[in-house]
């Protein structure tokens, strides 16, 4: 595939979203909060497995 039909077809893709892609029941504020939440949650574990500093 050629670089100028890589762009055409990025083109039409970008043109077909117009709409937005983002899912009628998707906040951001809840996928916000849920991603802070996994990452201390996952900061907590690791500072539980280094307790030898």
């Amino acid at each position: 595939m050629s670089l100028t039909g890589t762009a055409a077809n990025l083109v039409t893709l970008a043109q077909d979203s117009e709409h937005g892609g983002n899912h009628a029941s998707l906040s951001p504020y809840v996928t916000g909060i849920g991603a802070f939440v996994a990452l201390m949650l996952l900061l907590w574990i690791t500072t539980r497995f280094n307790r030898d500093r």
